[in-house]
């Protein structure tokens, strides 16, 4: 897979870029069909909040692409949860691709069994 990274007013460390790989490649291992994983941070200082940084991920892969996005006070918490929230869409969609096929074999099945009495 493909990584894109794109800091906006962060100094990219190699911390920081070591840290979102390690997240990507976990995606990766979760589903080996992904194209590409574009993740942006950014910091904005202006806020007066807490949540002054802010990591999006898309992750490209055959099918709509899947984003997250994500807004926290430490950069390391930011990817955190937006490499969990992609996986999450990720474990959906396989669970919704098997449901599928499951409920086609199942109709096979009854008609066959229907059609033998």
């Amino acid at each position: 897979m493909k990584l894109i990274l794109i800091p906006h007013t962060v100094t990219l460390t190699k911390a920081i870029e070591d840290h979102v790989v390690s997240r990507i490649e976990q995606l990766e291992h979760l589903d080996r069909f992904a194209i590409d994983a574009r993740v942006t941070l950014e910091h904005n200082s202006t806020k007066t909040n807490a949540r002054a940084f802010k990591c999006s991920m898309r992750l490209s892969m055959p099918g709509p692409d899947l984003f997250a996005e994500d807004s926290e006070s430490d950069l390391y918490a930011a990817i955190d949860l937006v490499a969990k929230k992609i996986e999450q869409q990720i474990r959906k969609r396989h669970s919704k691709y098997k449901a599928r096929s499951h409920t086609d074999a199942a109709a096979k099945k009854r008609k066959r069994q229907d059609a033998g009495l």
